[in-house]
């Protein structure tokens, strides 16, 4: 009597092992080819600026110092405003050529919310030269 102790003729178990070498292979080539093809990203800021050929302005425009208040009060060149006295003087602003410079001069516990409503009047009726002063305050 003979015993079989293991399979001499190659059949039963087969090992089946997938070779990963190509697959892995092509995903790198597709990866390579998508970075190759991914645009540039500038952090470019588009700004339209003047051409060194125009002349400087000889008029040069009136200032307007607007300061809002921590209570959410607005003075206009040193006087109190009400909200719609402010826009009168901005449709007026408005009108003019060239418009005067409005200096903003926020104070620093004056709330978004006052100054996003003065910058937004003053877009509404349309004046254009409006810039923020008083920033060191900040730092």
């Amino acid at each position: 009597m003979s015993m079989n102790v293991g399979n001499a003729s190659g059949e039963g178990d087969v090992m089946v092992e997938m070779n990963t070498t190509p697959l892995i292979d092509v995903m790198l080539v597709l990866l390579t080819l998508l970075i190759i093809t991914l645009p540039i990203q500038t952090h470019a800021v588009k700004l339209d600026m003047p051409s060194a050929s125009q002349t400087p302005p000889t008029v040069i425009p009136e200032t307007v110092e607007l300061a809002v208040d921590f209570d959410g009060s607005v003075t206009w060149n040193g006087a109190p405003v009400d909200r719609a006295t402010m826009d009168s003087y901005f449709a007026d602003a408005a009108t003019k050529n060239p418009q005067p410079e409005i200096h903003l001069n926020p104070n620093r516990l004056a709330k978004y919310d006052a100054v996003a409503k003065v910058l937004a009047d003053a877009q509404r009726l349309g004046v254009i030269h409006i810039g923020f002063t008083g920033i060191d305050q900040y730092n």
